[in-house]
């Protein structure tokens, strides 16, 4: 370990611990010891404190204790004349400043400094990463297509310059935090200069002004370990462990280097993650902190992006189609308004359709795009508004026809994925725009054709050999082969919707998510959805034919063991195989008895409200209050890391709707109480769904954040409107 690096993080801790102290003490003066404190929306506290020691801060008193561990890991710096090995003392100290900084950004959340507002540019940084954002996250996180974050420390030289390196951070796919400054300047402010987007869509998200924020990001990934790891508080070891083992995050720092970044830096190398800089600086190269060197330096800034993946050892494949624009998921969430849009298909404003067809291998050409309709190129040219119809028709040797909603799917993330290009809906009910920059830069409909023949060859390259892409431009060509299409739509939800789980042989496993919990895994039927939403049986069936080694696995259901609550034998013998024996059974149709692991990214909580006789149920995102005495994210905390625990359980907000749904428990006549979201955005599956119960008025039976939040206001409510489930049996 290199003197300067440690006599800086040594220095840093304690400048840093006594800062902490001395607004403390202000804060104990103004507030008092009692006064409560939590970061929003998270079930952790102050995450790393709690995560490394065990100890859960709640007040300002508790602030107190929790830098008697920070005082606890400081050092002498050493002194001139003497030389020794500086690496526990470096990272004891870069851990005390992860502590410090953590109360330092708490005190300030209590005097309303927090998220920090720009005075010169009005731009409100992002702050405090919450528990939602990174469940809402967390199925990019596994399943690859977010493959890393990094976090960008300082200013590049230049405007151009930064936009340059974030842009390739995007088109790799990687999640990007900025914080620090150079002399005021930040990569923040060059990018707001330079007019690129900026947030959560974008994937380049400012977290603060100063390199103390860095530690909201170093926040955000100690909580995976919580979360999706069901590593428990305290247990350091295991913690820094799974940091350096399974987050691939890495720091960029951008410009001079001074104590704070220096000591801030020590404490990410505590959790494997390494720093790269763009200045001459002294490199630490292996020494088993980090899966490769800690510290390095790349002064051409186009490389440096390219470095850090190679110190982190991040494997990055990026399929891009031949078109003149950026691609990547990260431009999924870009929006064009309309002041930015030079011409749009469909929404309601022109007649579109998207539809995917299963052809023989003689009847296409792969990757033909053919445009059909007169003067269609002229009235492109005008932009304002057309007519589309999208017909994708592909062909395989392993092709199926319950495939093709699947690659239908897909259309909206290919498109999206195109900066510049912008798509909503699905099926006759789509919606895309083109931006002007888009136009600008040569995007043209034959690249919205290339696009998707590139993508779904390369999504779906086991089972589609070819694939031709036509577009019907002219109002009477849509209108004609949209007919053609709502037929096949219909075909095919009846073809599905007549699936149950005792229709097949064959259930699906999904294991994406145990990169992140390792003792959790997904077991999808036909009537029960991936608990994150975004799998379902057939996603299940195609992504095996894709890729027989991959995440999902086919699982031979057996001999039935209990029918009412779906257990079999071969689902038992998956789970406790692919667990390595942390889970033995698995009940799919109950809460009460050995349900069913998540990992984290669950849509929604079930959880039971002994005196009401039944369930509630919580969406991820909601903040308020529940009649369970906790709010989603402390919830989360009983339910994520591959744990059972009855009573409690993550599901996919479709599967509220199945038959299945707490098939074994009395199925929907248990929920007493739903947030207003759900109730509102299931309303007609549900209703529907009730009618069949023979409680057709079962939704406005059932309780929501408006009319109860707590278990004394709901039994009133369920009391008053006669809900059923105070008449059925006990459910334990």
């Amino acid at each position: 370990m290199s003197k300067l690096i440690a006599s800086a993080a040594i220095r840093a801790s304690n400048t840093l611990v006594r800062r902490a102290d001395e607004m403390l003490q202000k804060a104990i003066a103004s507030h008092g010891e009692s006064h409560a404190f939590e970061f929003p929306d998270t079930a952790f506290y102050l995450p790393m404190i709690y995560a490394m020691t065990g100890f859960a801060v709640k007040t300002i008193g508790d602030m107190k204790t929790a830098l008697g561990f920070a005082k606890e890991l400081l050092h002498n710096e050493p002194e001139e004349i003497m030389w020794k090995p500086y690496l526990g003392e470096a990272l004891d100290s870069g851990m005390a400043t992860l502590f410090a900084e953590e109360i330092i950004l708490a005190l300030r959340y209590i005097e309303g400094l927090e998220p920090v507002k720009d005075p010169e540019t009005g731009y409100e940084y992002n702050g405090f990463i919450t528990d939602t954002i990174q469940r809402n996250l967390g199925i990019q996180l596994v399943d690859g297509t977010m493959p890393g974050f990094a976090a960008i420390i300082g200013a590049a030289p230049d405007d151009d310059t930064a936009v340059k390196i974030v842009r390739e951070l995007q088109e790799k796919n990687i999640l990007t935090f900025l914080s620090g400054n150079v002399d005021g300047n930040s990569v923040t402010k060059q990018l707001l200069r330079k007019g690129v987007a900026l947030g959560w869509d974008t994937r380049i998200v400012p977290l603060g002004p100063d390199t103390e924020h860095t530690l909201y990001a170093l926040d955000w990934a100690i909580r995976a370990s919580l979360i999706f790891g069901g590593k428990k508080a305290g247990d350091f070891k295991e913690h820094l462990k799974y940091q350096k083992d399974r987050v691939f995050a890495f720091a960029m720092v951008l410009g001079p280097l001074n104590d704070i970044i220096w000591s801030t830096g020590a404490g990410a190398i505590n959790m494997g993650f390494p720093a790269v800089a763009d200045t001459d600086i002294p490199v630490i190269h292996p020494t088993g902190v980090c899966t490769y060197e800690e510290v390095d330096k790349e002064y051409d800034h186009s490389k440096i992006v390219q470095k850090s993946i190679e110190v982190r050892g991040l494997k990055i494949v990026v399929e891009k189609p031949p078109i003149p624009v950026a691609y990547g998921p990260a431009f999924e969430g870009e929006r064009i308004r309309k002041e930015d849009m030079f011409i749009e298909f469909g929404g309601q404003r022109t007649p579109a359709f998207e539809w995917v067809r299963s052809k023989e291998l003689e009847e296409i050409e792969d990757n033909k795009v053919i445009i059909v309709g007169e003067n269609w190129q002229e009235r492109f040219e005008k932009g304002g508004m057309m007519p589309m119809g999208m017909v994708i028709d592909v062909a395989g040797r392993k092709m199926q026809k319950d495939f093709e909603s699947v690659i239908e799917r897909k259309i909206h993330h290919n498109l999206n994925e195109a900066q510049g290009l912008w798509h909503m809906g699905q099926r006759d009910i789509n919606w895309v725009r083109i931006s002007n920059q888009a136009k600008k830069d040569g995007l043209t409909l034959e690249h919205v054709g290339l696009i998707q023949a590139t993508m779904t060859h390369a999504r779906f390259k086991s089972i589609v050999d070819k694939v031709q892409v036509t577009l019907y431009m002219d109002e009477k060509d849509v209108l004609a082969m949209q007919e053609e299409a709502r037929k096949a739509y219909k075909e095919r939800d009846e073809r599905l919707g007549s699936m149950t789980d005792e229709s097949v042989d064959t259930f699906y496993s999904c294991l994406l998510c145990q990169s992140f919990a390792p003792s959790h895994t997904c077991v999808i039927t036909p009537e029960r959805l991936g608990l994150c939403g975004a799998y379902n049986w057939l996603d299940g069936k195609a992504a095996y034919e894709i890729d027989p080694t991959g995440g999902n696995q086919p699982i031979k259901k057996g001999e039935v063991l209990d029918n009412m609550k779906g257990r079999w034998t071969g689902v038992d013998e998956y789970i406790k195989s692919a667990t390595g024996g942390a889970v033995d059974t698995m009940n799919a149709y109950t809460i009460m008895d050995n349900p069913m692991t998540s990992c984290g990214c669950f849509e929604c909580i079930i959880a039971i409200v002994p005196e009401a006789n039944g369930v509630m149920i919580v969406q991820r995102g909601h903040t308020g209050m529940t009649p369970a005495g906790m709010k989603f994210s402390t919830l989360a905390g009983s339910v994520g890391g591959g744990m059972q625990t009855p009573g409690f359980m993550g599901i996919g907000r479709n599967f509220i709707t199945s038959k299945k749904f707490l098939y074994a428990d009395g199925g929907l006549k248990r929920i007493v109480w739903m947030t207003k979201n759900l109730k509102e955005s299931l309303k007609e599956k549900f209703n529907e769904r009730a009618a069949q119960e023979g409680v057709p008025d079962l939704l406005d039976k059932i309780a929501d954040e408006t009319n109860a939040e707590d278990s004394e206001k709901l039994l009133e409510f369920l009391s008053s409107v006669g809900h059923p489930a105070l008449e059925m049996d006990p459910m334990f």
